[in-house]
């Protein structure tokens, strides 16, 4: 039987069987058992114990209690609490992710002044990884006059002038709400009509020019920062698809193929590649070493808080992210804010393989999303949350941070750890980057910032 066969036999029977529906979220309380499996892939860090061996947690994990139940008092103390806890949130929450290379070049392709010479932009080619057959594309954008900047490196889209690279096409169900793991091979049929949604291109493409970009971000400039972009689905493709196999199709193109032995998913995917940007940017003489900011919004944010997290040279300045993102897991519900279920329902693809057992069983989870937080301890990092931002619940965001604080307090860094909330729903605005530019300002360049990042919304 040929594989087109094969996948159009397996859709029919998918959807004669009613699999493509939409649930009623209340009658589910846990994996589907109709779902089709994800092959397993051994990695370095073995087997932890599943979700049946865990114990219940009703309280927030503590992140200042050691796997054999002493308590952090030390910083010595806590650079092992932070190996501990990065080992448990790579196995259950985001995947196993490779080392660094420690091979990053970088070529640059174009250079411009834009903003009548008042910013200089180039165009840089990265190469790394076995071989150095790995790359990125990223843009650089200087002040002409001088350095070295703080820099906010920005998830966003293709830089100008880049090639955008070609993309696999989503799932047969991705972004309908319905359990994606019901399904494998490309949409059906009817679905790549002309105008259906599945069958035009996916968003990812930076349609700009460098002189456009500098001229949107003039006040970054003004306010004496650099900015870095570059397009996060270039590390890896944001699409659900599956192979007939049942194995995710984005784990066959991007950054995953030179790592086999690794079950890092597409967040982790992207928070390594910003990782790779900064390898770069530290040897950029025109670029404050000391001063790197990750910064994206959504799933973009999920990711700049991963990398914050990871990366001791990231400082973290995610935005509306989300369920996976700041608001811990245990306090999502209530004013239909993203929960585990919804997130393994919808983008299981995001996470760590290991994660998915856990739907209708979040209790049992040995970490929550403060963990997060506590691992950029004590380096400056803010939460930009929008107040009708609906799929972020404002509580569950403060028990984050509150979770997190005794790391920053070890450090006597408290004031480090900060939230802002604008006046917006599910977007990131002039008024998020105004907050942003105004902590870093205080926290990193000891400006008099007359502002608290400490204040959420009264609901």
């Amino acid at each position: 039987m040929k594989p087109q066969t094969r996948i159009c036999m397996l859709l029919v029977v998918a959807v004669c069987a009613g699999l493509i529906q939409a649930q009623d979220p209340g009658a589910v309380v846990g994996p589907d058992p109709r779902e089709i499996p994800i092959p397993r892939i051994k990695t370095p860090i073995g087997t932890l114990p599943g979700v049946r061996q865990l114990p219940v947690r009703k309280e927030m994990p503590d992140v200042m209690t050691m796997n054999n139940g002493k308590k952090v008092t030390t910083p010595k103390q806590w650079q092992k609490r932070r190996e501990e806890m990065k080992k448990i949130l790579q196995y259950y929450a985001i995947g196993q992710m490779p080392p660094p290379p420690g091979n990053v070049k970088g070529k640059e392709i174009k250079s411009e002044a834009v903003l009548d010479g008042s910013v200089q932009y180039r165009l840089v080619h990265l190469t790394f990884g076995p071989a150095e057959k790995l790359s990125l594309d990223i843009g650089i954008f200087t002040p002409s006059q001088g350095g070295p900047f703080p820099t906010i490196i920005l998830q966003s889209g293709t830089p100008p002038g880049a090639t955008s690279l070609p993309r696999l096409p989503q799932g047969p169900n991705q972004g309908k709400g319905q359990d994606v793991l019901l399904l494998v091979g490309p949409a059906p049929e009817e679905e790549k009509k002309a105008d259906s949604p599945a069958a035009k291109s996916i968003p990812g493409v930076f349609e700009a020019t460098a002189q456009s970009t500098a001229k949107q971000n003039a006040d970054v400039f003004r306010r004496g920062y650099a900015l870095v972009v570059f397009n996060p689905n270039d590390c890896a493709e944001d699409t659900t698809l599956r192979n007939l196999d049942g194995s995710w199709a984005f784990r066959s193109t991007r950054f995953f193929p030179a790592y086999p032995g690794y079950d890092w998913g597409i967040l982790a995917g992207w928070a390594w590649g910003a990782s790779r940007v900064a390898d770069y940017l530290e040897k950029d003489p025109s670029i404050d070493k000391t001063k790197l900011i990750i910064t994206g919004a959504s799933r973009n944010g999920k990711s700049s808080m991963i990398a914050a997290a990871f990366d001791e040279r990231l400082m973290g300045a995610p935005v509306v992210t989300g369920g996976g993102g700041i608001g811990a897991y245990r306090f999502t519900g209530p004013r239909k804010s993203e929960t585990l279920d919804i997130m393994q329902k919808k983008y299981p693809n995001w996470f760590s393989p290991n994660l998915h057992e856990f739907w209708g069983q979040v209790e049992k989870l040995p970490f929550d999303e403060h963990w997060f937080l506590a691992l950029a301890a004590p380096r400056p990092f803010i939460a930009l949350e929008g107040d009708t931002d609906t799929i972020s619940l404002p509580e569950a965001v403060r028990q984050s941070i509150l979770g997190a604080q005794p790391a920053y307090a070890l450090f006597d860094a408290k004031d480090k750890l900060g939230v802002n909330y604008a006046k917006h729903g599910h977007a990131f605005t002039a008024e998020d980057w105004t907050a942003m530019m105004d902590f870093f300002d205080k926290q990193l360049r000891g400006k008099p910032i007359d502002r608290q990042f400490d204040r959420f919304p009264i609901e």
